[in-house]
């Protein structure tokens, strides 16, 4: 069993430093930033659902206990995620409601 660590993300950690800049010498859009998050987000879905089949059909042998674990950090995943793009589209909306 493998022991409980904190969920990181690799990918938002990037959009919390401005300066990052990618090894490819050009800077990376805001637009590829978020893109590079909801891969990842798909990602952690689809390792929690074939560690969840695994566990079901017993093809591998999965501990309950890894099965919860990548299942919660999926589930974190998405719901952070889905604040992120509430929180983006309130922003939006009240930019665009300014007056000039």
């Amino acid at each position: 069993m493998n022991p409980i660590g904190p969920i990181q993300n690799l990918a938002l950690s990037g959009l919390a430093q401005p300066t990052a800049v990618p090894k490819t010498g050009q800077e990376e859009g805001f637009g590829d930033m978020l893109m590079d998050v909801l891969k990842e987000v798909n990602t952690t879905q689809q390792q929690a659902s074939e560690k969840e089949t695994d566990f079901m059909t017993g093809r591998r042998k999965v501990d309950y206990q890894d099965l919860m674990i990548s299942m919660e950090k999926a589930s974190t995943a998405l719901q952070l995620t889905a604040t992120v793009r509430d929180n983006l589209l309130q922003s939006y909306q009240q930019i665009s409601s300014m007056q000039v």
